[in-house]
């Protein structure tokens, strides 16, 4: 399968770039909040990105057998944080040929990897699951409305979850304590308004000078 490569300029202007890739029948989807563009007759697979911390989404799409029959079997997507280093890296999993065996594998916590030169890691994964037809029409809505439940902002092109940032938890007492600067406070609450909250909020402070 022919890959198509996407250069850094699409995600970012750093000029360390390291090239991400995917397995076979794997297909690279969203990167940092924006779709990842694929040829009409193949997948996305490698992008060039910056050093430091990713947002990736991406799925597996590809033949299998049924019987005597070849299929295609198609996952829903998988998101992940990965941390580019100046080495290549590809994303990779099992090898598997059957529906039977494609199905088993993803009915449990899959386990997805990162290869790089130097050692495998494993990913983190979370698993978007979409509402209704037409859920997977639109990946990168999906991943904006995962991104606003969970406090996740894309700045400088990187993922920045404020929630850790802004929110302490005491492993003993289990006690809850709003940490941070007020930008960082400011910047979790407003990713996490509605569309209207957010219009109701530009207009409150249109009505107040703060200067």
């Amino acid at each position: 399968m022919k890959k198509i490569l996407l250069f850094a300029a699409l995600f970012s202007g750093a000029v360390n770039a390291a090239t991400l890739s995917v397995g076979n029948n794997l297909e690279l989807l969203v990167v940092d909040g924006k779709e990842v563009k694929s040829g009409r007759f193949s997948h996305a697979e490698s992008v060039e990105l910056s050093e430091g911390k990713h947002q990736v989404v991406v799925r597996f799409d590809g033949e299998v057998k049924r019987g005597s029959k070849k299929v295609i079997y198609t996952t829903r997507p998988y998101l992940f944080d990965v941390n580019m280093t100046s080495q290549d890296a590809e994303i990779t999993l099992p090898r598997l040929t059957t529906e039977s065996q494609a199905k088993a594998y993803f009915a449990r916590d899959p386990l997805w990897t990162l290869e790089t030169a130097t050692g495998v890691t494993t990913l983190s994964a979370v698993e978007l699951i979409g509402d209704g037809l037409g859920a997977y029409s639109d990946i990168p809505a999906l991943v904006a409305e995962y991104n606003k439940k969970n406090g996740i902002i894309i700045e400088n092109g990187n993922p920045v979850d404020l929630q850790k940032t802004v929110v302490e938890v005491d492993d003993k007492t289990g006690k809850v304590q709003i940490t941070g600067d007020a930008l960082t406070q400011l910047k979790l609450w407003y990713s996490k308004a509605s569309q209207e909250e957010k219009k109701t909020f530009k207009i409150w402070m249109a009505e107040h000078d703060f200067s």
